[in-house]
């Protein structure tokens, strides 16, 4: 399996809050969510969660690749859990989380897991692609977010409805009816969607987080079958150039309402998925 890999930080005076790596055979990437001028319980920040968690994901698949990724996801979140719990109160909902996307390349087959709003898109050979994203938290979310919407992005008003829409979902942050994402309960694992492909229907696979996934869901500047095209001719990178366009050129969020009016980015792109088969084109 060959991975190409881009990321880019909201703002470059910020830390990128996005993680993605890789073993030989899996890719993970993570979005952490968090909100500056907030009140949090965790002394380490949001950055600081999801390279934790990242690096947990990549040294448990890269020790075994015959377990399950549910409790690959729930070992590594009680890992992190048990790093910080001494010192911050990680089941405040104000703590750091992260959504979470496993893909593992294993025999003949392709595992996934996604956990809340990053998007995997899996490219069928000879079918239209299959975009798999979490939607429970978008859903709840349209409840509370018609304020922000209306505001006029980075303008007090607008910071200010955000802030009330972040708190307004923390209420529904891994609750029974709500959504969830990795934060400091292993259970949220067993919530993730999951799946397994044979390797031979898959000419590849991305995983991008919500930032970078904005091409299509939020700007609708490219169909799937568009993106990963511009991925084979032109690598991650061209993706987050377009991203990044868009939003400088909608600044005030007029054309596309977004929490974010920029948003780090980060998308994996993994192909020559039948290589490690062995298998003709």
């Amino acid at each position: 399996m060959q991975v190409s890999m881009a990321t880019s930080p909201a703002k470059p005076d910020q830390p990128n809050e996005d993680f993605t790596g890789a073993v030989p055979n899996a890719v993970v990437l993570l979005d952490g969510a968090g909100l500056s001028g907030t009140k949090s319980t965790c002394t380490h920040g949001v950055a600081w969660y999801t390279r934790r968690l990242g690096g947990a994901l990549l040294a448990q698949l890269a020790a075994d690749d015959s377990q399950d990724l549910t409790t690959v996801l729930g070992q590594a979140i009680d890992q992190v859990a048990g790093a910080h719990r001494g010192t911050c109160d990680i089941s405040d909902p104000s703590s750091p989380s992260a959504t979470v996307i496993i893909f593992r390349v294993n025999d003949d087959r392709a595992d996934y897991l996604v956990l809340a709003d990053s998007v995997l898109v899996l490219d069928q050979a000879g079918d239209v692609p299959l975009a798999i994203a979490d939607d429970r938290e978008a859903t709840i979310g349209r409840r509370y977010r018609a304020a922000m919407d209306a505001a006029v992005n980075d303008t007090p008003e607008h910071h200010q409805a955000r802030r009330e829409y972040v708190e307004a979902l923390r209420a529904h942050r891994n609750q029974p009816g709500g959504f969830w994402v990795a934060a400091d309960n292993p259970q949220a694992a067993s919530e993730a969607l999951t799946g397994s492909r044979r390797i031979r229907d898959l000419a590849s696979a991305v995983l991008l987080s919500d930032g970078a996934s904005r091409i299509t869901d939020r700007f609708g500047l490219a169909e799937w079958p568009e993106v990963l095209a511009l991925l084979d001719a032109a690598g991650p990178t061209e993706i987050i150039r377009r991203v990044r366009e868009a939003e400088t050129g909608d600044p005030y969020g007029a054309q596309w309402p977004r929490g974010k009016t920029h948003d780090d980015a980060t998308l994996a792109h993994c192909t020559q998925l039948r290589e490690r088969l062995l298998l003709p084109n």
